[in-house]
């Protein structure tokens, strides 16, 4: 597996870990979310939403954490790019169309993170590609 996979797979354990760690902020309190990303409206987050928020961050740390320890599979590994990039998406338009998170610190961090890891999936693509060419070479018999 070459290197790159490596610290890819270590990147996606590292943000299953972080996510997984605010997944529990979220459930023991909902002024975590008013006060770090959606300052801009923050009268709109009440418990359900941070609950329901949590658990969409539990279920995105379990799809990263999954492909973090089997990166070869193709179907995971495009499933957890879609998690980065609903979560972009997600931000940006809470930041954008419903000004619900103004760009500050604590809403930079999640667009860097899904920015950088989209890039780094998709230039991911590559190196799963060699190493799938790699494997499907059939041994030779010796003799």
């Amino acid at each position: 597996m070459s290197r790159f996979i490596n610290v890819l797979r270590s990147w996606l354990l590292l943000v299953s870990l972080i996510a997984a760690g605010n997944t529990v902020q979220s459930f023991r309190d909902h002024s975590f979310l008013a006060h770090k990303l959606y300052t801009g409206k923050p009268a709109l987050v009440n418990g359900l939403q941070a609950r329901t928020f949590g658990v969409w961050t539990l279920l995105s740390s379990i799809i990263r954490l999954s492909c973090a320890v089997d990166i070869q599979n193709r179907t995971l590994y495009h499933i957890t790019l879609w998690t980065f990039i609903l979560a972009l998406g997600h931000f940006v338009s809470e930041s954008l169309v419903y000004h619900t998170a103004p760009i500050t610190i604590g809403v930079m961090a999640p667009l860097l993170v899904a920015g950088f890891s989209i890039l780094g999936m998709l230039m991911g693509f590559q190196y799963l590609e060699e190493s799938q060419e790699v494997a499907a070479i059939p041994f030779k018999k010796r003799k």
